[in-house]
């Protein structure tokens, strides 16, 4: 059976939701974060060589990185659901937001939490670049979602999925005030109202406050 390897509050939170959304069966092993270090338990790290989450297994298989692993599920799992063919209208739409979840936001946001742990001057070149880069790539998810109801269109895909934990938990590694994003909480909205993605946060992590807005 398909085991998926939760970290509490990380990015492995993308594929128990996608587990949930296409209701397959599948193990869910919970790990908590050092209390004090806030990073992943020895025992995680020791799960695949880069030590960090998500992680699945698979019978023999082993299997990191986020956007490898909801591809992964999703062609052997998912019967092709929760993507868009390549003849659909907002195909190109798909691909750049699936890919600019981890490409793009996940890592400004990752790169802005190192740059806030310096401890900087205000005006330091490389912390005023990044954060006018993190205020940019809100602005493009928030005009994004102000005009579909997903960021594939009309259609809940892999992409919404993968830029939900940027949106939401990562904020309490990194806070970002979305009342700048009116759209962006609207969206959460819709996504929080997804019985998968209740059910995938209740399972993985219990009794964690949802940053939905």
């Amino acid at each position: 059976m398909l085991t998926v390897h939760h970290l509490g509050k990380s990015q492995s939170e993308r594929i128990v939701w996608l587990c949930e959304e296409i209701e397959i069966p599948y193990e869910l092993k919970r790990y908590a974060r050092d209390s004090v270090t806030m990073l992943a338990p020895p025992e995680y790290k020791a799960l695949h060589p880069i030590g960090a989450a998500p992680v699945i297994t698979d019978g023999d298989l082993v299997l990191a990185e986020s956007g490898a692993i909801v591809d992964y599920v999703i062609a052997k799992y998912g019967k092709s659901r929760l993507v868009l063919r390549a003849d659909d209208p907002e195909f190109a739409q798909f691909l750049y937001w699936f890919h600019f979840a981890n490409g793009t936001l996940q890592a400004g946001m990752g790169r802005l939490m190192l740059l806030n742990r310096l401890k900087l001057a205000e005006d330091n070149p490389m912390l005023v670049a990044t954060r006018a880069r993190i205020d940019r790539a809100f602005d493009l998810v928030d005009a994004r979602v102000r005009d579909a109801e997903y960021l594939a269109g009309s259609t809940f895909t892999t992409a919404d999925i993968m830029i939900g934990f940027s949106l939401t938990t990562m904020r309490y590694f990194q806070p970002y005030d979305l009342t700048r994003c009116p759209n962006v909480v609207k969206y959460l909205g819709r996504i929080g109202a997804r019985p998968a993605y209740r059910r995938a946060m209740e399972k993985g992590d219990p009794g964690m406050a949802l940053l939905l807005s």
